[in-house]
């Protein structure tokens, strides 16, 4: 649902991998103090010692961490191919140059022996 209505505003979407730890790193220091039971819905940080509210302190970190795919390139967006990649049916790549022919020479359309 966020990735349609990014590419309807014109804005980009990026996707934060499902394993990234966001609520086991300090969003101030980036320590990782590790799993934290259920119940748990305030921690300190064993380094800096901030309190964070469990989930206040995992949406700064996926913030960042979205941040930070746009940052390398690695976002999606309103141009990128929903299915680039995936094509099962590989197209052989064309061995002459498009173009307009130059004066003197002959071009070749298609693929040579097809």
């Amino acid at each position: 649902m966020l990735e349609y209505k990014a590419v309807r505003h014109g804005g980009t979407f990026a996707r934060v991998n499902r394993a990234f730890p966001s609520s086991q790193v300090c969003s101030a220091c980036g320590f990782r103090d590790g799993p934290k039971p259920l119940p748990v819905r305030e921690w300190m940080c064993g380094a800096c010692g901030i309190v964070h509210d469990l989930d206040h302190n995992a949406a700064r970190n996926v913030l960042f961490e979205g941040r930070r795919i746009v940052a390398a390139g690695r976002a999606e967006t309103p141009n990128a191919s929903q299915s680039a990649g995936k094509t099962r049916t590989k197209v052989p790549a064309q061995r002459v140059e498009a173009g307009s022919p130059r004066k003197g020479q002959t071009t070749q359309a298609g693929i040579p022996g097809l």
